[in-house]
């Protein structure tokens, strides 16, 4: 490649860790952000392992420095399924990076990160293949670092194998939207052997190539601050030859012309990382509340629903009759109405009824729930429907 068209050479870093990865990645969002537009790049992918806690800093902060953020996530695969916890087999899993193209994949990476954590868990927040195939819509998908299912079973030489998964995994993202990762990482004798491999695979199968650095701090003289987050981390010997860690090779925030230069017998691979930044196109929605659907009883809306938990409310509460309009004090009666005529005009019913039933569940699961503080406590309808236990007339 000329002098030329490296120095014109566009590239996106899309594998990258932020200090979201807890005591695994160093940088900050704001230094990330600077970093990459002093480098002369326009996008950056943020990839933190497991976890999405960066996503709205970093779409926020991005657009006001005019990069483009590209939403995505290292998400940690089962060994096998996601629901099996089994002692010294299923601490075992692969990794695998997903990147949101649109709305459809962000909501999406947001319900396969929510599963990892809730029903996955197990050392780590994990996915399986299946749970993967059925939330895979808008999403593009990279084979990841040498830690990925791929490479591993290229290393150990089970070639079919992977031939098969990556086969499946396009066909889960769909032609076009999975992408063989490569990594420069020429003091890792494995990487170099399974970038030989993947090369050889994508020629095979026409999956496309993709060149990425695994970013873990800014600078190369950031490496030694790193290592003393995994140190901390996994509690290891700094002294053990065997431990885990990165110093060993160089995952900084790499130019777009020292990557041209590192990948110029495959160009491919950088081309695409644009071809991929050009793909994913979310918009984030801020500003707007959005809160989840309350299910209502058929037939009912949820101002009317409402307003029929407070009626039996005041029964519990005040020991009066639950049918509107038969021997209400006034003022309960007054206030009540009052309320709803509120609520039923600035919308905040579905509110209402999320809120009342989580405290609900706290309370019946025995964790405690305050009395009720602020505005809140005023309130006759958070008082009827159980929410607090203050007596606002009173």
């Amino acid at each position: 490649m000329t002098q030329g068209k490296m120095k014109h050479m566009k590239f996106t870093h899309l594998h990258v860790h932020s200090h979201y990865s807890l005591l695994d990645g160093l940088p900050k969002i704001d230094e990330l952000l600077d970093y990459v537009k002093e480098l002369g790049m326009t996008s950056v992918a943020l990839t933190d392992h497991g976890v999405m806690y960066g996503a709205v800093e970093f779409y926020k902060k991005a657009k006001a420095k005019g990069i483009k953020p590209i939403i995505g996530c290292e998400v940690y695969t089962a060994f096998e399924k996601l629901t099996d916890k089994r002692p010294n087999i299923d601490a075992r899993r692969n990794h695998l990076i997903l990147l949101a193209k649109n709305e459809q994949g962000y909501k999406n990476l947001v319900k396969l990160v929510s599963i990892a954590h809730l029903e996955g868990f197990y050392y780590k927040p994990r996915i399986d293949e299946e749970t993967l195939e059925k939330y895979s819509e808008g999403l593009i998908g990279l084979s990841a670092c040498i830690q990925g299912k791929i490479p591993r079973l290229l290393l150990a030489n089970k070639n079919d194998e992977a031939e098969g998964t990556a086969k499946k995994y396009e066909k889960f993202f769909g032609k076009g939207n999975f992408y063989l990762e490569l990594q420069h990482h020429a003091n890792i004798p494995e990487q170099i052997s399974a970038n030989k491999k993947l090369i050889e695979l994508s020629k095979k199968t026409c999956i496309p190539l993709v060149a990425t650095n695994d970013i873990h701090y800014l600078r190369k003289e950031d490496a030694e601050a790193q290592d003393l987050l995994m140190l901390i981390n996994t509690g290891a010997d700094a002294n053990d030859p065997e431990r885990l860690s990165m110093a060993q090779d160089n995952f900084s925030i790499i130019s777009p012309e020292e990557m041209a230069e590192y990948f110029k017998e495959i160009p491919e691979a950088i081309e695409n990382t644009q071809k991929i930044a050009e793909a994913c196109d979310f918009k984030m929605e801020l500003g707007r509340t959005k809160l989840p659907v309350f299910p209502l009883p058929e037939g009912k809306t949820a101002e009317e629903y409402l307003e029929e938990l407070c009626w039996n409310g005041i029964e519990a509460r005040y020991g009066l009759p639950a049918q509107a309009g038969k021997n209400y004090d006034q003022k309960v009666t007054d206030r009540l109405k009052y309320e709803l005529s509120v609520v039923a005009k600035t919308g905040f019913a579905g509110y209402f009824l999320i809120v009342q039933e989580f405290v609900k569940w706290a309370k019946d699961n025995r964790i405690v729930v305050g009395p009720g503080r602020g505005s809140a406590g005023g309130s006759i309808i958070a008082y009827l429907s159980g929410i607090t236990n203050v007596d606002p007339l009173k």
